[in-house]
This record gives structure tokens, sequence and C-alpha cells, in this order.
């Protein structure tokens, strides 16, 4: 009895001691699939490609934070995302999203992509020119819970600019100032 004791008593240390081992490790989450990811993506293209903003109601958090380099503000929450969108339209009716290449790690993918697309309409202040663009870039999104919670978009903002007719006018030094 006593040396059943003594292992009873040598063992619920043992135990008690794996059991808090395992619950304090950090839990591994698989993430998406590389297949969900691109059923996930294409169904995202309906946005982008067609200007369906009823799928954006789908796949993106109400608390959407959109980064764009275009941008000087990031992009927050459904309905600034949506006008983003329809303001992005305005200038290229036809704007087009091709997927290049989309990696996946865990909660993120990151889209390689290239964006065509002919200037119909005003830039902001900028006229039409009814010339055609091809602009490649990347983009990564963050999925919380099945959604896209953050969103990084990245392309040569210049070189859009430039093929569309547009140049580059380097910053005049001020003018000297006379001495009284």
């Amino acid at each position: 009895m006593k040396k059943s004791l003594l292992q009873v008593t040598m063992i619920i240390p043992v135990i008690l001691l794996l059991c808090f081992t395992f619950s304090c490790q950090q839990q591994v989450e698989e993430g998406i699939t590389e297949e969900e990811a691109k059923a996930f993506i294409d169904r995202d293209l309906e946005i982008w490609n067609e200007g369906n903003l009823a799928v954006v109601d789908e796949l993106y958090d109400p608390d959407i934070i959109r980064h764009c380099c275009a941008q000087p503000e990031d992009i927050v929450g459904l309905d600034a995302f949506k006008d983003y969108v329809t303001l992005l339209r305005v200038p290229f009716p036809d704007f087009n999203v091709t997927i290049d290449e989309l990696i996946v790690k865990g909660d993120k993918i990151v889209i390689r992509w290239t964006i065509t697309g002919t200037n119909t309409g005003p830039l902001g202040e900028l006229p039409p020119t009814d010339k055609k663009m091809r602009v490649p870039g990347v983009r990564i999104v963050h999925l919380v819970n099945g959604k896209i919670a953050e969103d990084w978009g990245f392309f040569n903002q210049l070189d859009l600019y430039l093929q569309l007719g547009f140049t580059l006018t380097p910053a005049q030094p001020p003018a000297p100032q006379e001495k009284e």
C-alpha cells in the first residue's frame, strides 16, 4: 500500500506539470488552404472586376482597414471601402485584376497581380486620357474569422501615371528673396 501511495503522489505532480506545460503552449492555427484561398480571391475579384459591392459584406470584416500606397490615409470600414472601389472604377470602368501568383501562409494571402484598364473618366482632378494602363502590384490580405480584416496594396503609382501620359514635374526651388 505504501508503495502504491508513493507512486500516486509522484505521478500526480508529473501529470499536473504536463497539463500546465501543454496548456501554456501557443495554439497553432492551420489557417486557410491554398484551394480555399483561390476560391476566396476569385470571389473577391467580383468586387474589383465587376464592381459587385454586395460581395464586400460577405468577404470583408465590418472594421476592414485598407492600406494603399495610392491613398494618404487608411480606408477604414465597409462604407469607406465600398466608396473606394466605386471611385476606383470611375476613371477605369473596365478595371480588371488578373492574379499572377497566390501564396498562402496561415491567415494571410499574398497576391501578385496585374491590373489593366482604360482611363475614360477623371482620375481625381486629372482629366481622362483614353489611354490604357497595365500595372503589376502586390496585395496582402489578413483573414480573421474567414473575412478580410486588413488589406495592404502596393503598386508603382508613377508607372501608372506615366502610362496615362502624365509627366513628373520636378519641384522648383524657391525664388531668391530680395535683400532690403
